[in-house]
């Protein structure tokens, strides 16, 4: 086997101690004896094996000729130093080693039998050009820099990595180019310098093998572990991925058991909440907190002994516990910070202050399952790391604000992406007015001409409703309460207990015959300053506490009211307000890409949306009616979807509720603005405020000289006041039939007048509902809860 094979070069590498003997051929001629007899003992063994001066390459003349290269090289690789240095001679670029001292013989043999020994950051092509460059240097008078460090990764007997830097000698080399190398020229080099990536380039001015290598290269390798530990822990906290869990953490917990040379290492964290005195793990990071255990949180100072606690958060100090079976024995397991190290199976431990100017951030927590492996020694190594720790806590509590921010922004005061590059545009302008020294000022963000698009699809009778569940569960408390007091009068007769009977029976009264606004406010003011210290006292009586027991069973424990029927009318109310949101934002992605446009919605009872597509939102040249009128047919076709899906899931909400749905239709362009004060857009100008009352009143109309309402349960209604929307709906509604959305019973209806605003009409129709998704039938309301009792 040659140690050419299977390797790409433009070197033929021979291995060869000529330059190394003829250093040896002027010390044989030296005054001094000793030299000159050494010498001439080197001398004799090269010339009993010519191939030594020559050159050879392959596998098998290493191993014959390996004690008469030891003796060569006996002086390079001193005996005395043998167990101190970490050395090799090998052939360049390449793994075959053919001399080396005892101690990199031991680190090889810790490392154990599978492991194979690479060279580390030197990608295949770079090694190819790595050779090249040392050619236009030996053979060309071309110099390019082109050193980087090299090193090995060497797990020790304990399977802990350790890091090893190689620093080559390259005294004892020659190249010679071979009749097949082309000749360099300043142009060649030229051209190489700025294609460093094109390896065919390379491989076309030094082809594979053009050149002879002859020599060796001497490796001086010093463990650099520490310095390598501290910038791979550097380089950890700066990647951008750290908040994705295991990977990181088992890779962070590795570099510090090589910076402590401790195996099976682990790495906690604490953050410090100042506001709240308090100790927090971090989520989403898969790192765990050894000084919370299996806490959240922990107020600090039941987290830390006084000691420990003004070490770290008034001083700033890092300390260890080097025997925490031992601590906890004497502090008779009343340290808490030693508690929690012992319930966790921790035997040794250092917690270390990641403190600024600002103060303390957080607490870097150490521990190992082996008493003291961690102590007040080795913990000054800390002192390496910490800063670059402080950096990235630092940065931390930076990019967390800003996703705070950005959550904020997202959840309470979202600006929709089709106007967000208006409130760049403004940003950036306030930021260069700022940095030019001028009055910087965040201009009004306005959108003129812009056609609004209105729906809601809204709980009938949710007042109704909910009065009916507050009713119930006030009658329900006070019954109860009732029954107690009846009890009480007959153990204990005290006409107090008959006067709550009275007045109980004057509320139950009032929920049945008049039950106003008020009521429930009124009763639970009477519960809470009469009844239920009244009942407290009752406790005492045995025969009492079973019946007060079970009453206070039933009470909210936060509202200390019966909350049955009215939470289940809230929870229906939530649940169908996230069905419907759920549905028309999915919907509404669609829509965007049809065309872009603002989109907002709220949550009430039930959920409204405002739209608004025209040319100023878009900020490009391509707004045509043809996606006002094609937004309109969607918005109806959607409202018809969220009908039918609200319908199929109604029988699993708690309470049975209907819906309504409403379209409110303006013709006329108008202009919004963003209002600072509210975060949110509105519209300008006293005509457009017209748009604004008929949207908060106009589901509350009533059909003219009737007392019926325009929004009715299985219909939709269409609200306008111009000839020319009516006939664009009724097409509209022509297509939906046809495509089974609504039925064909369309009315055209006129409605009362609202304060200031007139002529309004509205076309109501009733919606198809299918039983389910997969039912194919197509039924109306009626039929649709005729079906489902059925």
């Amino acid at each position: 086997m040659d140690i050419n094979d299977n390797i790409e070069s433009p070197l033929n590498v021979k291995i060869s101690f000529n330059k190394l003997l003829k250093q040896y051929e002027t010390l044989a001629l030296s005054t001094d004896s000793f030299l000159a007899n050494k010498a001439k003992g080197v001398l004799d063994i090269a010339a009993q094996y010519p191939e030594l001066r020559d050159g050879f390459s392959k596998v098998s003349s290493i191993k014959e000729r390996e004690k008469e290269i030891a003796f060569i090289l006996q002086d390079t690789f001193s005996p005395l130093l043998t167990h101190n240095e970490i050395k090799t001679a090998s052939a360049p670029f390449n793994d075959v080693i053919f001399n080396a001292s005892a101690r990199f013989k031991n680190i090889i043999k810790a490392a154990g039998d599978g492991f194979l020994l690479q060279m580390k950051n030197m990608p295949h092509d770079d090694v190819y050009v790595g050779a090249c460059t040392i050619i236009l240097s030996f053979c060309h008078g071309f110099h390019i820099n082109f050193k980087r460090p090299f090193y090995y990764e060497i797990p020790d007997a304990n399977g802990i990595m350790r890091y090893y830097k190689i620093l080559y000698n390259a005294d004892f080399c020659e190249i010679k180019p071979g009749k097949n190398a082309p000749k360099i020229t300043q142009e060649d080099f030229d051209e190489l310098l700025d294609n460093f990536d094109n390896i065919d380039l390379w491989k076309e001015k030094f082809p594979p093998n053009s050149y002879t290598f002859k020599g060796f290269v001497i490796s001086n390798i010093f463990d650099v572990t520490d310095d390598q530990s501290i910038s791979n822990i550097k380089s950890s906290l700066i990647n951008k991925d750290k908040r994705k869990p295991n990977s990181f953490i088992e890779g962070f917990q590795d570099i510090f058991s090589s910076l402590f040379g401790i195996k099976d290492l682990k790495v906690g964290f604490s953050i410090y909440n100042k506001e709240d005195d308090r100790f927090e793990r971090i989520y989403g990071s898969g790192m765990h907190s050894y000084l919370l255990g299996k806490k959240e949180t922990k107020q600090c100072a039941n987290a830390l002994c006084t000691w420990s606690y003004d070490k770290l958060l008034k001083e700033y100090k890092y300390f260890s516990v080097s025997d925490v079976d031992k601590k906890f024995e004497l502090s008779q397991g009343k340290a808490p910070h030693i508690a929690s190290l012992h319930e966790q199976g921790i035997k040794s431990a250092i917690f270390a202050p990641v403190a600024n100017n600002e103060g303390l951030m957080g607490i870097i927590e150490i521990v190992s399952n082996k008493r003291q492996v961690l102590n007040s020694v080795n913990a000054n190594k800390l002192g390496d790391v910490l800063p670059y720790i402080i950096q990235a806590a630092e940065r931390n509590i930076e990019e967390e604000a800003n996703l705070i921010e950005a959550i904020i922004q997202k959840e309470c005061t979202s600006i929709h992406p089709s106007v967000h590059w208006r409130f760049v545009k403004e940003a950036k302008n306030f930021i260069k007015a700022e940095a030019l020294g001028e009055q910087a000022v965040f201009k009004k963000i306005a959108f003129e001409n812009i056609y609004p698009l209105y729906g809601q699809i809204d709980i009938k009778g949710s007042s109704e409703a909910r009065n009916q569940a507050t009713k119930q569960d006030l009658a329900l408390q006070l019954s109860a309460a009732k029954t107690i007091f009846e009890y009480a009068v007959k153990i204990e007769s005290l006409p107090i207990y008959d006067q709550f009977i009275f007045q109980i029976d004057e509320f139950l009264l009032g929920l049945n015959e008049h039950f106003q606004v008020d009521s429930e406010q009124q009763i639970s003011a009477f519960f809470k300053n009469d009844i239920d210290s009244a009942l407290k006292h009752l406790y005492v009586i045995d025969e009492l506490k079973s019946h007060l027991d079970l009453y206070f069973e039933t009470l909210d424990d936060k509202l200390g009211m019966l909350y049955n029927h009215r939470k289940q009318y809230d929870n229906t109310v939530t649940l169908i307000n996230k069905d419907m949101a759920s549905l028309l934002d999915k919907k509404q992605k669609v829509a965007q890409r049809m065309y872009p446009h603002y989109f907002e919605r709220f949550k009430t009872d039930g959920v409204e949306h405002n739209m608004y597509i025209g040319e100023s939102i878009t900020k490009e040249d391509s707004f045509n009616l043809i996606y006002l009128y094609n937004l309109r047919l969607w918005q109806l076709q959607v409202m018809c979807e969220m009908e039918n899906d609200f319908y199929q899931k109604q029988h699993k909400f708690p309470v049975a509720l209907d819906v309504a749905s409403m379209v409110l239709v303006f013709s006329q362009p108008l202009t919004i603005s963003f209002r600072m004060d509210e975060k949110q857009f509105d519209v300008d100008g006293t005509y457009n405020a017209r748009y604004e009352i008929v949207k908060k009143r106009v589901d509350k109309a009533f059909i003219k000289g009737t007392t019926e309402r325009v929004t009715q349960k299985g219909k939709i209604s269409i609200v306008y006041s111009q000839k020319q929307d009516e006939q664009e709906y009724l097409r509209y509604i022509k297509f939906l039939q046809a495509k089974h959305y609504v039925d064909n019973d369309e009315e055209i209806v006129e409605l009362e007048d609202l304060q200031s605003v007139t002529g309004l009409k509205a076309i109501r129709v009733s919606v198809l509902y299918h039983k389910n998704k997969e039912d194919k039938a197509f039924y109306t309301y009626d039929d649709l809860m005729k079906e489902i009792k059925a």
